[in-house]
């Protein structure tokens, strides 16, 4: 007896020793499940780094939309995507740091009992901020790389994931888009101010935004799928799109690193001096004596404002620099804005579909917009230049459809401070007419290429997709890129 109660004695000791030693490697300080809060957090910053920045390792929109040259390394003005493996690198960012964090917080957030009746109503709203972060990651793959995977993507079950076809996921996104915004509940909250670093949560904010990025989706479309775009874009101006600056989708960011805007990571923080302005969107607003130079960049003496030869490598010292906001590390990370909203909405009015005002009264207002969102003065007087007043300039334009010409020149000026915006409206209204660079690899870039790891470890899917889309080359035009200009 006396044996069994020392062999039961040992047991309970040895148990209870054991979970005790388990206890010791557990860190109290880190919760047990990330909050769907924190995962949004995360993917809402790395998505707004990933679109502001022109870190060439990672966006080079700027320099291919030729607002910008550099100074030493020309690769990437040359429009060379293998060398730094920038394909790799968006995919990348927007899969793992943004998609997948985006589905995670969707599933976390779902499964939470907050403290409050109060608090726990907040999550549908909540999950539908997550959705639409989400349309707006993966439109701009889509936008970017044409067919990609969607249906079988984040899914641990599929390493391979299949590739579903380009338009038929941006249709479905157009739907999921929707679906959002209708679930929205202005009359309750959703995320913290801190959560939450574009609208801070504000819920009549993010119906705008998800309602005007379902207008700058059916606008894509508008080429390609005109019935399906006109239907896309007057339901989202009639349910609310943005109406001012204030509404624009901006992110704040704060004035220490590693939460500064990118740019002045790129301008500031990292010592060098790798980009000027360039010579093509200079050239133009010289012509135009466009008020909005003083803000975009500096003068090479005090009154002159000189870019750098496309493709070039440019010195520093005898061109002008970006203007003084961008070295401000809280100068807001912009990813949809007033201004493109009105430009989307003059180019709808001139394609002959039926949304309210007319096409000059949209193009006037975004031009203004972007007067109004960087400070500048002599709107007024820049609106009835020859070159710049929308019946003039029509009338003076020699191109197929005039109206592409004089609103996509604009658009793109407006467009400056935003690589992928600025890009996206060269491909779908092809003005203004770009540079050649020196020493092209390429024709003008209209989609990045697939990721060098897509080649190699998912080959089968790979291969489908880029028979597909019309080959894996960087001037394949995607199914709503209809026409071409940039024929070097």
């Amino acid at each position: 007896m006396k044996k069994i109660f020392l062999i039961l004695m040992t047991a309970i000791v040895a148990v209870s020793c054991s979970d005790h030693l388990e206890d010791l490697n557990e860190n109290t300080k880190d919760p047990s499940q990330v909050s769907g809060e924190s995962l949004f957090t995360n993917a809402q910053k790395n998505l707004v780094d990933q679109m502001v920045t022109q870190n060439v390792n990672l966006n080079n929109n700027k320099l291919w939309s030729q607002y910008l040259q550099e100074t030493t390394y020309t690769d990437e003005s040359n429009y060379d995507q293998v060398t730094r493996n920038i394909p790799d690198n968006h995919w990348s960012v927007m899969y793992k740091d943004v998609l997948k964090d985006l589905k995670q917080a969707s599933e976390n957030i779902a499964s939470t009992v907050y403290t409050t009746d109060e608090l726990n109503g907040r999550i549908p709203n909540k999950l539908a901020i997550v959705e639409i972060m989400s349309v707006y990651a993966y439109a701009n793959l889509v936008e970017t790389y044409g067919d990609i995977p969607y249906s079988e993507a984040l899914d641990i079950n599929q390493l391979l994931p299949k590739y579903d076809d380009g338009k038929e996921v941006y249709i479905d996104l157009i739907s999921r888009v929707t679906a959002a915004v209708n679930s929205l509940d202005v009359s309750k909250g959703s995320f913290g101010s801190q959560e939450e670093r574009i609208y801070e949560g504000d819920v009549s904010k993010w119906r705008k935004f998800g309602n005007s990025l379902k207008l700058r989706m059916g606008n894509m479309l508008s080429d390609d799928a005109p019935a399906v775009a006109q239907a896309a874009i007057l339901s989202a101006i009639s349910s609310g799109v943005f109406t001012s600056n204030d509404d624009s989708a901006t992110y704040n960011y704060l004035s220490a690193d590693p939460n500064t805007n990118p740019v002045y990571a790129d301008l500031v923080l990292s010592g060098r001096s790798d980009y000027v302005a360039g010579k093509t969107i200079v050239d133009i607003m010289n012509t135009m004596n466009d008020p909005r130079r003083a803000v975009y960049f500096e003068t090479v003496d005090g009154t002159n404002y000189v870019g750098g030869e496309i493709g070039f490598a440019a010195n520093f010292a005898t061109h002008s620099h970006m203007g003084a906001p961008f070295y401000s590390a809280q100068n807001p990370g912009d990813i949809l804005d007033y201004a493109e909203v009105e430009f989307i909405q003059a180019e709808a009015a001139a394609r002959g579909f039926a949304v309210p005002g007319t096409a000059e009264s949209h193009y006037i207002a975004g031009i203004t917009a972007s007067f109004d969102y960087w400070g500048a003065t002599g709107v007024a007087g820049y609106l009835i230049q020859p070159e710049v007043d929308y019946n003039t300039a029509i009338a003076a334009s020699t191109a197929a459809d005039p109206w592409k010409e004089v609103i996509g020149t604009q658009k793109w000026i407006a467009m400056y401070n935003r690589g992928f915006a600025g890009w996206n409206s060269l491909r779908l209204l092809d003005y203004p007419i770009l540079s050649q660079p020196v020493d092209a690899q390429s024709g003008f870039p209209t989609r990045y290429l697939y990721p060098v790891l897509e080649q190699t470890l998912n080959g089968t899917n790979y291969e489908a997709a880029a028979a597909a889309i019309g080959g894996d080359a960087a001037e394949t035009r995607l199914f709503w890129d209809k026409f071409y200009t940039f024929d070097f």
